[in-house]
């Protein structure tokens, strides 16, 4: 590929073997490109985009592509499903692959740093084939795998590594891993990030990687914690803003549908025996066990995920969802982050989140890449104030219904139907299902962010009584 195809760079700084030097002028960004052709791309990496199915950019990745592959910082403001990989992916690789230099053993040349274990998966997918058409090893760092095996991976070299902040400085305080060869920094859902705590270590990775180095930072929101990072580790950064988190949820349509408690698990376990995806959340790891259960019980093929699961186990469950082996993906906040299943078309919250945030990151799951969804919250009468303050804070004007199981208005907007009542639990391995024991709903119950030990232990026998009662009408319904 010769260089004379690509865009021509920004002014840099002359520095020596500095190949990733920034530019140091303010200069206009680079035009938007209408195809992939006008970049100049290796012929492999053209084959693979067409093979994708990837013909024309999105518009996240028409807008950075040019100035990315010229050496520019790039602050890209967009939602997950907006193309946001490809547009750090590309140029990261391409980049590291024009400067022709392997990387020595526990010295990488490019790093990204995501929130989540699932979105490092996600991004480590995406890349691998761009990667090996390339001749670039990459390397995928985060908990709940073993370290020992990733600290000898990077002991073989890699050029790219794609991490969680706390393992990656994990290993950098074993000497596992040096960072003073990084020359391409990726900060993916920085939003979350800060959301999840990670600021420190992320703001300490960042001291370690080569000075002057590229930085590509992509963020859904920039609040205070976000527009930090911006303004201490950014230099003259291209800026571009698609699908703002006010906006992203514009495909999707939303509804708040009024529950009673006795009748709030009927009415979701007969959403969760519709036909098609649904991902459905709860408040904690115990409810997402529990109601996993009750509902493979109840004839539904369905899944738990929650930061409890080991990483292979949590990759297994994406899988099977993926795949159609399992139709319902039953989760705390843990997959809201950057989860990519295709064919999603409804986002269930069992459990109202405690913020605007999660809301639209829950959301997020759905109407991805310009397909359209529903996300739909189940509120019982002590949550309405809170659920209508959320959605004010979100922006959102949603359908506000009040239903019961059984009813054709639930079918109508959720595509909701009775169980079949035969027990699937034989579909999944043993070390897969979730544990039983207790009252299966136990925990179930509180509003999020407000104290609810006292009041859960209270309620047990109550929502004891609930579920016998939802089983019964389920058995009357299906004429046993």
């Amino acid at each position: 590929m010769s260089s004379s195809a690509r865009p021509d760079p920004a002014p840099r700084t002359v520095t020596s073997k500095d190949e990733f030097a920034q530019p140091v002028s303010r200069t206009p960004a680079l035009p938007a490109v209408a195809s992939f052709d006008e970049l100049g791309l290796p012929d492999g990496v053209r084959e693979l985009l067409t093979a994708h199915g990837a013909d024309t950019p999105f518009p996240i990745q028409a807008a950075t592509l040019p100035n990315a592959l010229a050496g520019r910082d790039v602050l890209g403001r967009g939602r997950t499903g907006s193309g946001k990989t490809l547009a750090f992916g590309l140029p990261l690789l391409l980049r590291i692959a024009d400067a022709g230099f392997r990387a020595e053993a526990r010295k990488p040349r490019a790093l990204v740093l995501v929130p989540t274990r699932e979105l490092a998966q996600q991004v480590t997918d995406a890349l691998t084939p761009y990667a090996r058409v390339l001749k670039l090893r990459l390397v995928t760092v985060v908990g709940g795998m073993s370290i020992g095996r990733q600290a000898a991976t990077l002991r073989e070299g890699a050029e790219v590594v794609v991490a969680t902040p706390g393992r990656l400085m994990d290993l950098v305080e074993r000497k596992d891993v040096r960072l003073d060869r990084v020359g391409i920094t990726v900060l993916d859902e920085a939003d979350q990030m800060a959301d999840m705590g990670f600021m420190e270590q992320v703001t300490g990775l960042l001291e370690l990687v080569r000075p002057g180095g590229q930085r590509m930072l992509f963020s859904a929101t920039l609040d205070r914690n976000v527009d930090l990072l911006v303004q201490r580790y950014l230099h003259d950064p291209v800026v571009h803003s698609v699908d703002p988190s006010a906006a992203s949820v514009t495909t999707m349509d939303h509804h708040v549908l009024q529950v009673h408690g006795a009748d709030k698990y009927a009415t979701a376990t007969e959403i969760a025996a519709r036909d098609g995806r649904v991902i459905m959340f709860l408040a904690t790891k115990a409810a997402v066990d529990r109601f996993t259960a009750h509902l493979l019980g109840s004839g539904v093929r369905a899944a738990a995920l929650h930061g409890d699961k080991s990483q292979p186990l949590r990759t297994r469950t994406l899988e099977r969802f993926r795949k159609g082996d399992v139709t319902v993906l039953v989760a705390t906040n843990v997959a809201a982050r950057g989860i990519h299943v295709d064919d999603v078309d409804l986002v269930v919250n069992v459990d109202p989140p405690a913020d605007h945030k999660d809301y639209l990151h829950r959301g997020g799951r759905t109407a991805r890449a310009g397909e359209s969804g529903s996300v739909v919250t189940l509120v019982l009468p002590d949550q309405r104030r809170d659920v209508v303050r959320l959605m004010a804070d979100a922006g959102l004007r949603p359908q506000v219904t009040q239903v019961r199981s059984g009813e054709a208005e639930l079918s109508r907007i959720t595509g909701a139907k009775a169980p079949s009542g035969v027990p699937v639990d034989g579909s999944a391995p043993s070390s897969e299902r979730p544990k039983r024991g207790g009252a299966p709903f136990r925990g179930m119950g509180t509003v999020p962010g407000k104290p609810g030990r006292a009041k859960n232990e209270s309620r047990r026998s109550a929502e004891d009584r609930k579920l016998a009662e939802a089983r019964k009408a389920a058995r009357i319904r299906r004429g046993g």
